[in-house]
């Protein structure tokens, strides 16, 4: 069961420029990984965990808002690791 999460450099480095909401809510997750492990937090809807296609295929992203997402991948030794958490652009739906 995988309980714990690293933020690369560069995730950290972007999250120093992020709303303070995205940062909370970031952190509302990790604190959630971190208790009930990532199987039971994939589980819950309003994370929208998901994974990636294409150039990111073997990443995986949760949906911090409308408009942001971070991104991250399991890494070999059972943790979490994010690699960037970005700006989602609007989308014509």
């Amino acid at each position: 069961m995988i309980k714990r999460v690293d933020l690369s450099k560069l995730a950290r480095k972007q999250l120093k420029k992020m709303p303070r909401h995205i940062v909370e809510n970031l952190a509302a997750w990790i604190d959630d990984v971190e208790t009930r492990g990532l199987e039971e937090v994939r589980k819950i809807p309003g994370y929208h965990d998901e994974p990636l296609h294409g150039d990111r295929r073997g990443q995986r992203s949760i949906r911090l808002s409308r408009a942001y997402r971070a991104i991250y991948v399991t890494k070999r030794d059972g943790t979490l690791e994010f690699v960037s958490v970005e700006e989602v652009s609007n989308h014509a739906y």
